[in-house]
């Protein structure tokens, strides 16, 4: 129990943790591009503004310091580069003739001109594109701007050059600044979070332990209500909760309680004292105690269904297993014959093994039998069947009888609803669950139960349940009574054959 506690709170600060990185790092590294491709523009936009200036002053025919005429293109850019400083972090230098010649006043980071091989690349550029030259002060931006005069026949070109790395350092540092910043503000963030989280885990915390104390016969845990937040009405709707389910828990046991005693001990007693009764059929004494007894048996049968009906909501209901649809049904149609003389049949019957409980369906399709029965006359006709249809398991009991009006197709499923018998002169047995009992199977196979018109007249009971794991994919026939599924005289179902 801790260790989950402990594991929902560390998934928590976790992805607090993610977030507080994302929201830290995305705009940290954004900022840093951002800030890398701004500088590299501007460093262009000055590369171009030097070149631009000296073409201007290379209008000027006289030097303005001397006052005599240029003749060579490497006066011309020696008196430029003492009356114009590079900006920080840039560096002029002149090459004439492949060699380096003059540089500007001032500090460098690196005096590229002393580099040979600088030196013969800048030589042998020939346009003035802005490129990039590694050295090592970092990346070096550069452009080379070619100076020719009348009459001057040397080879004489300004080398322009910004280190931009120098540039970026400052920006640099502040990214460092700002990530130290960040992660010292996460790791105070995990700790807020790791405590603010057992705070708000707490109660729910609370309502898990609470759930788990439960049990079918303790209802009577409670979770304390503080505050007015969220919080605070999970835990008084969940307290709503249990007080609704002790409620229908205290219901039900009350009406079992009740059903057991009124039933039961009358039954034990009068069963008691007519055992002890001297049977004799011909006399009143005798008519009594058949009747007694035949009473005594639709109590218990009574009781019996109820008890069924309390235990159809737990998890132990059903016990599934292989099972054999042929199997199934041609035994519950050999079970029924002895509930009345009736034309039982069985139609067509799904060659197939499915994963259900067979014991709850024979019972479920019993009781519809029982329910046939009770609604025709001797020689109407009775049918069972079964069928594998689109992943669902279909099985029937069909009867002759009058049917069911459609107001009432819903409600002869509910507990206690009778629809009366349809036989004259017959009153309708039973107490109303039989039906219920028969929706209660169903339900417990994910399955439902209905009722419908058949196609010759009378009704038609349906249980329909998913067709769970089938072992193979079923063929549809008919086969006698007595083959049991499993005899020689199996054929395939013709439509209106005789039994």
């Amino acid at each position: 129990m801790l260790g989950r506690s402990v594991t929902a709170r560390s998934r928590i600060v976790g992805w607090m943790l993610l977030l507080l990185s994302a929201a830290l790092a995305v705009p940290t590294f954004g900022i840093t591009i951002i800030w890398q491709t701004e500088l590299d523009r501007q460093i262009d936009a000055q590369l171009v503004s030097e070149a631009d200036e000296l073409r201007s002053f290379a209008r000027t025919p006289r030097d303005p310091h001397t006052g005599e005429r240029f003749t060579t293109g490497a006066s011309l850019l020696t008196a430029f580069m003492r009356l114009h400083s590079p900006g920080h972090n840039a560096a002029f230098f002149s090459i004439v003739d492949g060699r380096a010649d003059r540089r500007n006043p001032g500090y460098a980071p690196v005096y590229l001109d002393e580099d040979p091989e600088v030196v013969a690349l800048m030589a042998r550029t020939t346009d003035t594109h802005v490129r990039w030259l590694d050295s090592s002060a970092g990346k070096v931006r550069y452009g080379v701007v070619p100076v020719q005069l009348a009459g001057d026949h040397t080879d004489t070109r300004l080398v322009l050059v910004v280190f931009r790395d120098r540039e970026l350092q400052q920006e640099r540092h502040m990214a460092r600044l700002l990530l130290a910043s960040g992660s010292f503000a996460m790791v105070v963030a995990g700790l807020a979070s790791w405590l603010v989280a057992g705070r708000v885990l707490a109660p729910i915390r609370l309502v898990r332990q609470t759930a788990e104390r439960i049990s079918e016969t303790d209802l009577t845990q409670r979770l304390p209500v503080r505050g007015n937040d969220d919080v605070a009405e999970l835990a008084e709707t969940f307290n709503h909760m249990l007080d609704r389910l002790s409620g229908a828990f205290i219901a039900q046991r009350q009406f079992l309680d009740e059903v057991a005693h009124e039933l039961r001990t009358p039954i034990t007693v009068l069963r008691g004292h007519l055992e002890l009764m001297d049977e004799d059929p011909d006399s009143q004494r005798g008519q009594t105690q058949a009747l007694l007894f035949d009473e005594l048996d639709r109590m218990r049968r009574i009781v019996d269904d109820l008890l069924l009906l309390a235990r159809a909501e737990r998890p132990d209901f059903l016990s599934p297993g292989q099972t054999s649809l042929t199997d199934l049904v041609v035994d519950t149609a050999a079970k029924a014959q002895a509930l009345g003389p009736r034309r039982w049949t069985v139609a067509e019957v799904a060659d197939v093994s499915v994963h259900l409980d067979e014991q709850r369906v024979t019972q479920a399709l019993m009781q519809l039998a029982v329910n046939a029965v009770g609604h025709t006359g001797e020689g109407d006709a009775i049918e069972i069947g079964s069928r594998l249809w689109r992943g669902r398991v279909v099985l029937w009991v069909t009867d002759t009888g009058p049917g069911v009006a459609p107001d009432d197709r819903e409600r002869i499923f509910q507990c206690f609803y009778q629809g009366g018998s349809a036989v004259p002169g017959r009153a309708a047995s039973g107490i109303g669950l039989g039906l219920a009992l028969v929706r209660e199977i169903a339900q417990a196979h994910d399955g439902v139960a209905h009722v419908e018109e058949a196609p010759g007249g009378g009704a038609r009971f349906v249980i329909d349940l998913p067709a769970r794991h089938p072992t193979t994919e079923g063929t549809f026939c008919e086969q006698d009574l007595d083959s049991r599924g499993r005899g020689k005289n199996r054929r395939v179902r013709r439509k209106g054959a005789a039994p």
